[in-house]
């Protein structure tokens, strides 16, 4: 003899689209800023003076591809 109980499952509420969109947007600008930083930081483009930045992320541009030397 078996004793089987059924359990119900429950199914996760769907989260509405705009309280995402802002932190989409968010998320989205933060990678932006560190593409920018990790690609192109460095000689004409540059928006902060000196190589210290370009020193920060040096390792992480030859992981990601971009050419510095």
């Amino acid at each position: 003899m078996s004793d089987t109980t059924f359990s119900p499952v429950a199914v996760p509420a769907p989260i509405p689209v705009g309280q995402i969109l802002p932190w989409a947007i968010f998320a989205g600008l933060l990678a932006l800023l560190a593409i920018y930083f990790v690609g192109a930081e460095e000689g004409a483009t540059s928006l902060i003076r000196g190589m210290y930045v370009h020193e920060f992320v040096h390792d992480g541009r030859h992981l990601l591809g971009f050419p510095c030397h």
